[in-house]
C-alpha cells in the first residue's frame, strides 16, 4: 500500500468520527490542500419555527329570549335556534361611555431566555409585571344602566368575574379535567347544554374555557398572569334590555411537558366574549356569549376543544400556519373565532 494511500485510509478514519458538518469542512480543507476544491454548496435554508396562534370557536353563545305576554301572565320562552353552533352575535347593542381599568404592560419589552428563568417564567416577557389571577380580571364600577339597577349591575360583574376565574383559572379545568367550576356559575338555562356539549368531538364546548389537553402539560408555577379589560354597554332585543359586558382579556400560563421542566414554555390565552345581564322572569340571569380564545403557541392539526402544546421538541404540525405573524400579546388584535391557524411571534 502506498504512503498516500495510507494517508487517505487515516484521514477517512478520523473523519468518519466527527459530524457531517465537521466533515464538510474538513474535506473540503483536505481538497483545498491538494489543489482540487471545488466549491461547497451552502445548507438549505431553513426557516425558524415560528408558533402557531390556533383560533378556537367558543359554541356557548347567547340563548335570546323573547318575553310573551299570554292572558296577562309572562311566559319567557328560550329560543334553542340561536344556541346552535356559527349563530352570529345579537345586533342591538348601544355603546355606553365607560371607564375599563386596564392593567398596563411594561414599557419596555425585555427579551430574555425562558430556560434562564425558571425561578420566575414569566421573566423577560410583556407578562411579567402583569397582575396575576383573578386580580387581573379588573371589572369597571358599576353604575344603574340599561333598565338595571347598581346594584344588580354590580351583581353581574362579580358574576362575570367568577365565570372567568372558573373558565381560565381553576386548576382541575385547566388540566384536562371536567369543567365543573364553570358549569355551576353558568345560568342553569344554559348549564345543562354547555355539560352535555363537552363530548361532542367536532365542536366540542370546551373551546369556552382554557383545558390543556390530558397528559400533554402541567403548571410549571401556579402563578397566572391576566390582562385586559371589561366595557360596559346597553343592549335592547327581543323586548327585552339590559348590560352587555365585553371582555377581552390574554391569559399567560407557564407549562411544561409532565415531569419535564427542561421543555417549560409560556402559552398565551386571548380571550373575548360576553356576558349579558337582565331581569328574566324576575330574577338576575347572567349569559355568556360568543365566548372562544386563541392559543399560542398550540397545535393546529387537533381539534377536540382541548389546548395541545407545542412545545420546541413537538413533531411538525399537519397544517400550514396563514399570514404574517402576530403578536400574541397585542390586546387589539381579537382573534377571529372560526378555527383558524395563524404564524405568530414567540411568547
Amino acid at each position: 500500500m502506498s504512503h498516500g494511500d495510507d494517508l487517505d485510509e487515516r484521514f477517512n478514519e478520523l473523519i468518519s468520527q466527527m459530524d457531517k458538518e465537521e466533515q464538510r469542512t474538513m474535506r473540503a480543507a483536505a481538497k483545498r490542500a491538494a489543489g482540487t476544491a471545488r466549491p461547497e454548496r451552502l445548507p438549505a435554508y431553513v426557516p425558524e419555527r415560528r408558533p402557531a396562534r390556533r383560533n378556537t370557536r367558543g359554541r356557548l353563545v347567547l340563548g335570546a329570549v323573547a318575553a310573551l305576554i299570554v292572558a296577562g301572565g309572562v311566559i319567557v320562552t328560550h329560543r334553542p335556534e340561536v344556541l346552535a353552533p356559527g349563530a352570529a352575535a345579537l345586533s342591538g347593542a348601544v355603546p355606553e361611555e365607560t371607564t375599563p381599568v386596564v392593567v398596563e404592560p411594561p414599557e419596555e419589552l425585555v427579551t430574555g431566555d425562558l430556560r434562564t428563568n425558571q425561578g420566575d417564567p414569566f421573566a423577560g416577557s410583556q407578562a411579567e409585571k402583569w397582575a396575576a389571577g383573578i386580580d387581573g380580571f379588573v371589572m369597571p364600577k358599576a353604575k344603574a344602566m340599561g333598565g338595571l339597577s347598581k346594584k344588580d349591575v354590580a351583581k353581574g360583574l362579580e358574576r362575570t368575574r367568577d365565570l372567568l376565574a372558573a373558565a381560565h383559572l381553576d386548576r382541575k379545568t385547566l388540566l384536562g379535567g371536567t369543567p365543573d367550576a364553570f358549569a355551576r356559575l353558568l345560568d342553569r338555562a344554559q348549564r345543562g347544554w354547555f355539560r352535555d356539549g363537552l363530548d361532542d368531538k367536532e365542536r366540542s364546548t370546551r373551546t369556552t374555557v382554557t383545558s390543556f389537553a390530558p397528559k400533554t402539560a402541567e403548571l410549571a408555577t401556579d402563578v397566572i398572569k391576566v390582562r385586559g379589560r371589561t366595557t360596559l354597554g346597553t343592549f335592547e332585543e327581543d323586548g327585552l334590555r339590559g348590560v352587555q359586558a365585553k371582555l377581552n382579556y390574554l391569559v399567560v400560563y407557564a407549562v411544561q411537558r409532565p415531569g419535564q421542566p427542561a421543555t417549560v414554555e409560556r402559552i398565551v390565552i386571548h380571550f373575548t366574549g360576553a356576558t349579558r345581564l337582565q331581569r328574566l322572569d324576575g330574577r338576575l340571569a347572567v349569559w355568556v356569549t360568543d365566548w372562544g380564545a386563541s392559543a399560542t403557541p398550540a397545535r393546529c392539526d387537533v381539534v377536540d376543544g382541548f389546548v395541545h402544546p407545542f412545545y420546541d421538541d413537538s413533531p411538525p404540525d399537519k397544517v400550514d400556519t396563514s399570514g404574517p405573524p402576530t403578536d400574541p400579546y397585542d390586546l387589539d388584535d381579537e382573534p377571529a373565532h372560526d378555527g383558524s391557524c395563524e404564524a405568530s411571534q414567540g411568547t
